[in-house]
């Protein structure tokens, strides 16, 4: 089984993801993968660098290069990829032999303000609600390479994470079991 993760800044993809990786899957993050190539081809590792090599990496390799990348590496039958920002990822996984299923991972957004403001990453820490509002209607509208509204039209399931972890992990729970409702 392959689970692809979408979603909001500060939304849980990452509580996801640890949460699946107890369960055994396997995980790959496409930003950890985009990180590597970008320091391999020489560049500082800055959000700006990130996307020049995204671009980059999507005229050379095509939109589904990232997704790609992280299914040939996989050593396990289960596997999360999170970090997917852009249909191709989504359609490419629909495309394997095996099950997919599509997550985007929300909240609203004073809750996931106060999550980054919280978890004190750097350049996240000081972000205001304005900014915070602006990148993200950025990243929806396509307006910089990613597409989460794409991302979050082809999600067979809609998370909202707007509770505890443990609430959030019982919806995993839930998509995992197929009793949740599809989005």
């Amino acid at each position: 089984m392959i689970i692809g993760i979408s979603g909001t800044f500060g939304a849980g993809k990452d509580l996801v993801a640890k949460y699946l990786e107890s369960k055994g899957f396997e995980h790959f993050s496409t930003s950890d993968i985009l990180r590597q190539l970008t320091l391999e081809r020489g560049r500082r590792p800055e959000r700006e660098n990130y996307r020049i090599t995204a671009n980059e990496l999507k005229n050379e390799e095509g939109g589904e290069c990232l997704a790609k990348k992280a299914v040939d590496q996989r050593t396990k039958e289960n596997v999360i990829i999170s970090g997917i920002r852009r249909a191709e990822e989504i359609e490419y996984l629909k495309n394997q032999k095996e099950k997919f299923i599509m997550l985007f991972i929300d909240a609203p957004l004073e809750v996931r303000h106060a999550r980054l403001v919280e978890r004190q990453r750097e350049g996240e820490d000081k972000i205001t609600m304005d900014e915070l509002k602006n990148k993200e209607e950025l990243e929806m509208s396509g307006g910089s390479s990613q597409r989460l509204d794409l991302c979050k039209e082809r999600a067979d399931y809609i998370v909202e994470n707007n509770g505890s972890i443990e609430e959030l992990n019982e919806k995993i729970d839930k998509v995992l079991a197929g009793s949740m409702e599809k989005e």
